[in-house]
């Protein structure tokens, strides 16, 4: 089997954790890859999860999405927390947390990148766009 030497090899990591780092205007932006082949956005690939393409381009998504699934998490922290999927508009998925009461967020809610980053696991923070609390119907 062949391996780069390390300069190339360092040079190659560098150009492609390039592509995900935020830039200071985009400090409040999910960066995401778009295969150029299939159109296919994903969030924090290497190949492209349905044509297996390697031609990926970097887009900066507008920050909204959808609730898709959320869970309240008691381990590791002093208070409860929830984790969510967040299914952007764009359409690729990214794990995060919703501020807000953990038992009022719910699938379906839609959501806004929030400025905030999560200190503990440096996920992304969202916002509910709409009222947290719903009438009971």
């Amino acid at each position: 089997m062949y391996h780069h030497s390390g300069s190339v090899t360092q040079q190659a990591a560098g150009s492609a954790t390039g592509l995900l780092e935020t830039r200071s205007q985009d400090a409040d932006a999910i960066l995401f890859q778009r295969c150029t082949w299939c159109g296919t956005a994903m969030y924090h690939r290497l190949l492209c999860p349905v044509c297996r393409g390697s031609d990926l381009r970097t887009e900066r998504s507008d920050g909204t999405g959808t609730v898709r699934h959320s869970t309240v998490v008691h381990r590791n922290t002093p208070a409860a927390r929830n984790v969510s999927l967040i299914e952007m508009s764009e359409g690729f998925v990214v794990r995060g947390r919703v501020m807000g009461p953990p038992i009022g967020i719910h699938s379906g809610d839609r959501v806004r990148l929030s400025t905030a980053k999560d200190p503990v696991r440096g996920e992304p923070v969202f916002q509910l766009l709409d009222e947290p609390y719903r009438a009971w119907s």
